[in-house]
């Protein structure tokens, strides 16, 4: 176990579809991987519409078709403190690292850039935002988020030097 825990925020416009999807996730894949106590992982939205809400039920639908449940989490807007406190930013789409970019403290050390390019897919920059389509745009969205996770917490793994606890 590392000293200090890595920290890792998954950004979107509300908070209520993309990030608690893939928050809800790598935290997932983090205690399968007996890793809480070395990586910390949250979300928040750009936007203050859905501050205190659970996310979207379409989203937690999804979720729990694949065995993850979200109803836990509640949605917050990012803060100045936040590049104090995370170690990895990570946007959702463009617009959402844009929106980060410019509160970005300038002495800001950690990872700020999109999540699916920060995980290596190649094939897009983007999880679009399923908010205002249905149930095959949440498919889509969990898809590439699914895609994605394992390959992040394996590069923060390395990069970190963070060792998985062997089952007892």
């Amino acid at each position: 176990m590392s000293e200090k825990s890595v920290n890792v925020l998954f950004v979107c416009l509300g908070n209520i579809c993309r990030s608690p999807t893939a928050h809800a996730l790598f935290q997932t894949r983090v205690n399968d991987r007996q890793l809480e106590h070395s990586i910390m992982v949250d979300s928040a939205g750009t936007g203050e519409w859905h501050i205190g809400c659970p996310p979207d039920k379409r989203a937690q639908k999804v979720a729990l078709t694949y065995g993850y449940d979200m109803s836990h989490l509640q949605a917050r807007q990012v803060s100045l403190a936040d590049f104090s406190k995370f170690d990895y930013i990570l946007g959702m789409d463009k617009q959402n690292l844009a929106d980060l970019s410019a509160i970005c403290p300038d002495h800001y050390q950690g990872v700020l850039g999109l999540f699916l390019r920060e995980a290596g897919i190649d094939h897009t920059d983007e999880v679009p935002d399923p908010f205002y389509g249905d149930e095959k745009h949440f498919e889509n969205a969990i898809q590439l988020i699914i895609n994605a996770v394992d390959v992040l917490l394996d590069r923060i793994q390395k990069e970190h030097n963070i060792h998985s606890c062997p089952l007892l």
